[in-house]
């Protein structure tokens, strides 16, 4: 085996957008990679200094949604654009934006699903940023992203990773097995 040292390698990586409101009411998405699912109703996701650091200070509710092969070009020109730097970020987007019917955030239509969350704890809080642990309020789902059995169908979604080895955007595939069941074949 070949030896490369420590890397931010953990894989596969969401790419979430990150959705707030500035203190005016302005609708500003970032690009984060560095997050997951903390415990049964909260998620944890590594922050730098942003535009979106600064929001969730003035107003620590957010969304969460998951970038997908059709809003790539959009999901990684957020994360590659400041909005302290560019006004129209969000309109260069094209992105269809609504508020969020339980948290004081908007909502990007053009995703199939959407979290909306409130801070609960900013973790080693420093002027560089800081790990971001926030409730899950509510999901929301577009209807035609859901399955026959009425919950969402990730398949459907077209969701992609984020490959932090070769900075590349990697689409998610099929279904391969049942989870909690196909280990039983071992026992």
């Amino acid at each position: 085996m070949k030896s490369f040292g420590s890397k931010p390698w953990i894989l596969p990586q969401p790419v979430l957008i990150i959705g707030t409101y500035d203190k005016e009411g302005k609708a500003n998405a970032m690009n984060a990679a560095w997050g997951g699912q903390w415990d049964m109703h909260e998620i944890m996701i590594s922050l730098g200094s942003h535009q979106t650091t600064e929001n969730l200070t003035a107003n620590p509710e957010f969304t969460v949604t998951f970038a997908t092969a059709d809003t790539l070009v959009a999901a990684d020109y957020v994360g590659i654009t400041s909005g302290r730097n560019t006004p129209d970020k969000m309109e260069r987007t094209g992105w269809t934006i609504e508020k969020a019917p339980n948290v004081n955030a908007p909502v990007f239509k053009d995703f199939p699903m959407t979290m909306e969350c409130r801070v609960k704890e900013k973790i080693d809080e420093s002027e560089t940023g800081y790990y971001l642990v926030a409730e899950i309020v509510n999901i929301l789902c577009h209807e035609e992203y859901l399955g026959e059995d009425g919950n969402p169908d990730v398949e459907s979604m077209d969701l992609i990773t984020y490959d932090p080895i070769h900075h590349t955007y990697i689409r998610l595939g099929t279904t391969e097995g049942k989870a909690f069941s196909d280990g039983k074949e071992i026992k």
